[in-house]
């Protein structure tokens, strides 16, 4: 683990990482994710810290298949699952987690935190963010492209909470105005001309206001996830 002052010094940074394992390495879910078959995606969705493996999972078919999926688990012990819309959550109880030593080694001994979920899919990658610091983040790339084909999705910096779209005032006053007109109403029962006349502008002034506005609130929400 970086000491306090490195810490201190470097900044946190939240990546999202995409690494395929070879096949003495994949966990056994991966094979029912490949082909022809119901299933294309599943999520682990949260995990708990011991040895004893309970995690709650959402896979993108229904409750047989899961199940047929999950028989396949020989740590298994104990399931439930609920279905919800187009996906099935499981609550699985596991003797142990299922990916080999090495991974969880690895995972184990890397000075970084990993955030929810765990997203295996059908082209046999797993994807995952996790949180840390610049130094830890270069000695855990290495150690994991030494065991799996890793890339690098995405990166951004990481910030304790989650902050709202950063509107001017006017573009919020925009966006409220657009609102106000039933400009969002589906179907649209405002246009940009009842925006610019609540703004008291030029209606290419109030077009570029919301434009601008829309988009930071889009960039917000993505950049939340």
């Amino acid at each position: 683990m970086p000491d306090g002052r490195t810490a201190a010094n470097g900044r946190m940074k939240r990546i999202q990482f995409s690494v395929t394992y070879p096949d003495r390495l994949r966990h056994p879910l991966q094979s029912h994710l490949e082909g022809d078959g119901p299933l294309t995606r599943a999520e682990l969705l949260l995990w708990s810290p011991t040895a004893d493996a309970t995690t709650l999972c959402w896979f993108d078919g229904g409750p047989a298949a899961v199940e047929r999926a999950v028989a396949t688990i020989d740590s298994l012990e104990t399931t439930s699952h609920v279905r919800d819309g187009d996906g099935t959550y499981v609550y699985l109880q596991q003797d142990g987690f299922e990916f080999p030593d090495v991974v969880l080694d690895l995972i184990a001994d890397a000075a970084v935190i990993f955030r929810p979920p765990v997203v295996f899919r059908d082209d046999g990658t797993i994807s995952f963010e996790a949180v840390g610091e610049t130094s830890a983040f270069s000695a855990f790339h290495d150690a994991l492209a030494a065991v799996g084909d890793l890339s690098i999705e995405r990166v951004r910096p990481f910030e304790r909470s989650s902050r709202p779209a950063r509107l001017t005032d006017r573009q919020r006053a925009a966006i409220e105005a657009a609102v106000a007109v039933g400009y969002y109403e589906i179907p649209r029962e405002g246009t940009i001309g009842d925006v610019a006349a609540r703004l008291d502008c030029a209606t290419s002034t109030a077009g570029e206001l919301v434009r601008k506005a829309e988009a930071a609130v889009v960039e917000g929400v993505v950049d939340r996830q």
